[in-house]
């Protein structure tokens, strides 16, 4: 019975049978569990890297600006018709004016530099998450007249203010006073306290106060600052702050996240590709291990080859066979890389929680990560590019010894059998 196609069939029952040679079965299992090992760890590692990827973002976005549209002369008037024109962009979803500014916050005899922004409470949700990011009030607390001010946790704990507690906040703009010029400033109420987290500054460096009484304190009368905007996709911040840009006043300008923080993206970004490039070759040793145990079968089944060349079988059959044979290896230890860094990439938050249960220890502080747990999003496009490259990887290292097999003169080899 003729098997069809032939090199299949011989190159798989070369994966199946046992060798004479027990260290070449040794080299080819090698191969497999490092390419498996490989791809497991590959996997693992840019799934954790997604997950830090995405913590970042969500803290970082939460309050920050995706798009900011500002005046030259630093102050918006008739904002309502503004804000008219930059919700007729499809991508924006969301626009709501500021009054913002540099202050100096006094309580108990300490003084700190901060962004005190004034916003509008019903509008503020459309463009950032302010209000689930508080511990204890709401936005809500932010009523016209009240002065009420919102602050970051560190600022209040450097502070020593707790809601109810009264802050002093003082501006760079001056007062006229019949004595003399002295610095704007109010008194207001801390009503509530907001955390988004390490790593940005927004819970040490910002406040939050009610738009109308930003207008009263920076002097600005109906005015506003700027417009802050949130779009649907904030990697397209770029064409659509453009855009923007072209639909609105020449007295105005847009600016975009990518302006201030996109070098610190880009590095995020060029971290995981150095990162990924790194990993790779794990597998790429791998793949040369299986180069080594290809081309010592290949030694030791010189007879079979000399034999199959005898009854026929052309140079290129005989080629196929061995690749036949390196692919299966790699392709098995690609699949077992595949399950096993899936289910590490899935259960990586768990495993390194119960670690660090189990010996007593942090890996993972808020102080330095953003978060105190390992977070991982296993992402397709991943998984699949990875296990392409060692498919790929493992298709290379069949070509040599799959060569060598073909080149191999049947008078030679039956020599000395």
């Amino acid at each position: 019975m003729i098997f069809q196609p032939l090199a299949l069939y011989i190159g798989l029952r070369y994966t199946r049978a046992k060798r004479r040679n027990h260290f070449i079965s040794f080299i080819s299992l090698v191969s497999m569990l490092g390419i498996a090992l490989g791809v497991a760890v590959l996997i693992t590692v840019l799934s954790v890297m997604n997950g830090f990827d995405e913590q970042i973002e969500k803290r970082f976005f939460s309050l920050a600006n995706h798009v900011t549209v500002r005046a030259y002369n630093d102050a918006i008037p008739h904002w309502q018709t503004l804000k008219t024109q930059i919700s007729k962009n499809p991508e924006v979803v969301g626009v709501a004016p500021f009054v913002g500014g540099q202050a100096l916050l006094a309580s108990s005899g300490q003084n700190l530099a901060v962004f005190v922004m004034g916003i509008d409470p019903s509008q503020e949700s459309s463009v950032s998450e302010l209000n689930s990011k508080m511990i204890e009030g709401s936005i809500g607390a932010l009523k016209p007249g009240t002065f009420g001010i919102l602050l970051g946790r560190q600022l209040a704990d450097s502070l020593a203010l707790q809601p109810g507690d009264k802050v002093n906040v003082i501006v760079p703009q001056v007062a006229v006073t019949p004595v003399a010029l002295v610095p704007r400033f109010k008194r207001f109420t801390v009503v509530g306290i907001f955390s988004a987290g390490n790593g940005f500054g927004y819970d040490s460096k910002f406040a939050f106060i009610n738009l109308t009484d930003g207008q009263k304190l920076f002097g600005l009368g109906q005015n506003v600052t700027g417009m802050r905007i949130k779009i649907q996709d904030l990697y397209h911040s770029i064409s659509v702050a453009q855009a923007i840009a072209r639909n609105i006043p020449k007295e105005y300008y847009a600016t975009d996240w990518t302006q201030q923080y996109g070098e610190l993206f880009a590095t995020l970004r060029m971290e995981k590709t150095v990162i990924f490039t790194i990993l790779t070759l794990i597998i790429a040793v791998a793949t040369f291990n299986l180069v080594s145990s290809l081309v010592m079968l290949v030694t030791d089944k010189q007879s079979d080859i000399a034999i199959l060349r005898t009854l026929g079988v052309k140079p290129k059959t005989i080629l196929a066979v061995f690749m036949v044979q390196g692919t299966v290896v790699g392709l098995l230890g690609t699949l077992l890389g595949l399950i096993g860094g899936i289910i590490l990439a899935l259960n990586a938050t768990a495993i390194v929680d119960w670690i660090q249960h189990l010996f007593s220890v942090q890996f993972v502080t808020s102080e330095m990560y953003f978060v105190d747990y390992l977070p991982s999003k296993l992402q397709l496009n991943d998984v699949v590019m990875v296990c392409c490259i060692a498919l790929i990887f493992s298709f290379l290292a069949t070509i040599y010894p799959a060569w060598r097999a073909s080149r191999v003169q049947p008078a030679e080899a039956l020599r000395y059998e």
